[in-house]
């Protein structure tokens, strides 16, 4: 049984992840349930992980997993749809029947990947496809997709790593908060958190050895929004 505080924190990671497809910062987690201190989140996730909801992922600083969740949550639209998805790394498991295999690729879709982009100080923009990636054909939805491999650690915060796969769905415009693949001055690509600030965008990181960055608008070209997340372990 989940006090409400629980049940609220795993609702807001459940929904930033299904949008994201990362989880929220503690920061984040701090201010949507209202909390003066992050050492009160800490303590919601513990409790959280010790019931089997969730699951820290070692060795990578605010990466949460969602395991399962509770029936009440389960029942609503859109149930549990994990955003987080493993790489392609071989493990001894049995064998599987053919059929199981067939469905599983049935289920997937490849999507250019475009190289690599910057979680940190910008790069040269991304424009060569270098080969193609599968993932899941839920993870994409509608509209034109591409990938990316992350360099740097800027948004681990957000629980973007190094060398994580991120999945790009094509757009031009943006909503504060959503994390992005901008262009900078037509030059330099970045993957960011987007906000409008005082008649500016801000492209914001999730790790605090990394400063804000102030543009004008038409400094910055959106590329694309996050929608989900490859990590191979």
């Amino acid at each position: 049984m989940l006090t409400k505080k629980q049940l609220d924190l795993l609702e807001f990671i459940h929904k930033r992840v299904q949008r994201d497809g990362v989880p929220p910062s503690f920061d984040e987690m701090k201010e949507a349930l209202d909390l003066r201190s992050k050492s009160g989140i800490h303590r919601l996730i513990t409790a959280l992980e010790e019931r089997g909801f969730i699951r820290r992922l070692a060795h990578r600083a605010r990466a949460l997993e969602i395991v399962k969740l509770p029936d009440s949550m389960m029942d609503r639209p859109g149930g549990f749809e994990p955003r987080v998805i493993p790489g392609t790394r071989p493990d001894p498991a049995p064998a599987r029947p053919r059929a199981a295999q067939q469905i599983e690729l049935s289920g997937a879709i490849e999507l250019p990947m475009m190289g690599r982009i910057a979680a940190g100080v910008p790069i040269a923009a991304i424009s060569e496809v270098s080969h193609n990636v599968a993932v899941p054909q839920s993870m994409v939805g509608t509209g034109e997709h591409y990938a990316l491999e992350v360099r740097g650690d800027s948004m681990i915060e957000a629980g973007i790593n190094d060398g994580d796969v991120v999945v790009i769905r094509e757009c031009e415009t943006a909503e504060t908060g959503d994390i992005v693949v901008a262009l900078v001055e037509e030059q330099e690509a970045t993957l960011k958190r987007f906000r409008r600030q005082n008649g500016m965008i801000a492209l914001e990181a999730a790790n605090p050895a990394y400063e804000t960055r102030l543009y004008r608008d038409d400094q910055v070209r959106v590329q694309g929004r996050l929608v989900g997340l490859i990590r191979t372990y």
